[in-house]
């Protein structure tokens, strides 16, 4: 997420699904290197002045997305929305005026968890929503920036990465209160940051946390020990500014593809040994990349358009996933 905006209701816009040619960047690739993403399209489209600007993405079982919308960038109350494959739309949950939904992330038996970030003590925290059932805190956040969010294999214990505090909690899902996983300065923003946003983006994979540090440009990660505690952090990679959320190429492999936000605006490939490739920018219709989420050889991208015209999007894009197994140069 790009930053806290001073907290500031309607009806939600519906998404209509757009079918648009292959950008011409994305089939030639970038640097003139092979490329890993093609047939680039918009598959849902969004009102930005309605408070729909998509921040976090998780695919589902049955293929459809589940999208956090911050709402308050444009004086609009938070929502948590699902949209299937044909493109209908469900509102899932919605929050405050002034308030903003980040992460979110499904549980092993369907259960939706995500963070609600408020100035209100009442409701700045963990919210879980059954399935079936209604919304309602599992945890709550001291003041804060709850952003990325993730639940580890099991499906017992959520992370949670703090953007404000430099920290990263550990919540279960059977509930009690949130405790400090982790803390740092690895964690906190650069200390001459513009925008001072440091840990943001958190996924679990393979035994470990893995976060991005946005002002720092940084990808790390964090393996869990036996016990549960935070292991020594490792760098992946490092000048990747703007790194926002990411996601795996799938959950055997440590291929990262990040959002690197505006104004870089571009789609990255993070390789184990920390090389980057720019797979996507702002030629293939990049507007302000919160997040992807990969499913099978489609990946999804988040297009929060903080920008003018303020082009708020959900795009897909086919992973070259013969490209994706090589290793070009670091860019």
């Amino acid at each position: 997420m790009r930053i806290r905006l001073a907290h500031a209701a309607s009806i939600p816009a519906l998404a209509a699904v757009l079918i648009t040619a292959p950008s011409a960047s994305a089939l030639t690739g970038h640097h003139g290197t092979q490329p890993v993403i093609t047939h680039v399209k918009t598959a849902a489209k969004f009102d930005f002045s309605a408070g729909d600007q998509p921040e976090n993405i998780n695919v589902n079982p049955d293929g459809s997305l589940t999208v956090s919308m911050l709402g308050v960038f444009a004086n609009k109350p938070p929502k948590l929305v699902r949209i299937t494959p044909s493109g209908q739309r469900t509102t899932l949950a919605s929050g405050h005026l002034g308030d903003m939904i980040t992460g979110n992330v499904r549980g092993n038996d369907g259960t939706v968890y995500y963070n609600v970030d408020s100035d209100d003590t009442s409701r700045n925290g963990v919210w879980k929503l059954p399935p079936h059932g209604h919304p309602q805190r599992l945890a709550a956040l001291p003041d804060g920036l709850p952003n990325g969010l993730a639940i580890d294999a099991a499906g017992r214990t959520l992370y949670v990465a703090d953007s404000h505090k430099a920290k990263v909690w550990a919540v279960s899902v059977s509930g009690g209160p949130a405790k400090v996983w982790l803390s740092g300065p690895a964690l906190a923003a650069a200390p001459d940051a513009s925008l001072p946003l440091g840990v943001n983006g958190l996924r679990f994979h393979k035994g470990a946390v893995w976060v991005s540090n946005y002002s720092k440009g940084k990808l790390l990660r964090i393996p869990v020990t036996a016990n549960g505690h935070a292991d020594r952090i490792r760098t992946v990679a490092e000048n990747v500014p703007n790194l926002d959320d990411f996601s795996f190429l799938n959950n055997h492999s440590d291929i990262v593809l990040g959002a690197q936000n505006d104004p870089t605006d571009h789609i990255i490939v993070i390789r184990p040994n920390g090389t980057t490739q720019t797979a996507l920018t702002a030629e293939d219709g990049l507007a302000s990349p919160t997040t992807t989420a990969v499913s099978g050889n489609r990946v999804y991208i988040a297009d929060a358009g903080f920008e003018a015209p303020h082009d708020s999007k959900l795009q897909r894009g086919t992973l070259n996933l013969r490209a994706l197994a090589g290793h070009p140069r670091h860019h």
